[in-house]
């Protein structure tokens, strides 16, 4: 394998689960996605799982499946990007890291946002953003912990922050 191949394949490697976790979202910022269109399977779902619920409850419990479903689906496409900057910027610190995996994840979060408010049907929120990069960080820092007790020698070589004394 020649070395501009394994360059591709590097790059590959870090860039493409980023690249899928926001065709991913593009795809969910549809109509086909919003909120009219997921509570049928979603309630059928939920009812299959915890019995039989009445319109009056649905809406509350479908707005909270919804807004668990940002939270988490951008918190994983903020771990997405925290292993591409990772991967591509070795010698940095994971705090750098983490915050471009969050200011990455919050530009996607807006132009997904902004993009909701073109389409009828759909609506654009700030606080969705806000919940969404609340999901990055969260699981930013549970990534983390996870390193820094299960693979501290992986942390080892990058400090959480810069020391003063080095």
């Amino acid at each position: 394998m020649s070395s501009s191949q394994r360059r591709f394949d590097f790059w590959l490697r870090a860039w493409l689960p980023v690249v899928l976790g926001i065709g991913v979202i593009a795809l969910e910022s549809t109509n086909l996605l919003s909120a009219e269109h997921t509570s049928r399977p979603f309630r059928m779902l939920y009812q299959a799982l915890f019995g039989p619920v009445s319109d009056v409850e649905w809406g509350p419990i479908h707005f909270y499946i919804r807004k668990t479903g940002h939270f988490l689906g951008y918190g994983m496409l903020a771990l997405t990007w925290l292993r591409a900057w990772w991967m591509t910027l070795p010698k940095s610190v994971f705090l750098t890291d983490a915050f471009l995996a969050l200011l990455g994840t919050a530009m996607t979060a807006s132009a997904d946002e902004l993009h909701q408010t073109l389409l009828p049907g759909r609506t654009g929120t700030p606080w969705d953003v806000l919940i969404d990069c609340s999901g990055a960080i969260t699981l930013q820092l549970l990534m983390y912990l996870w390193l820094r007790i299960w693979k501290a020698e992986a942390l080892k070589r990058r400090r959480f922050t810069t020391s003063l004394q080095s």
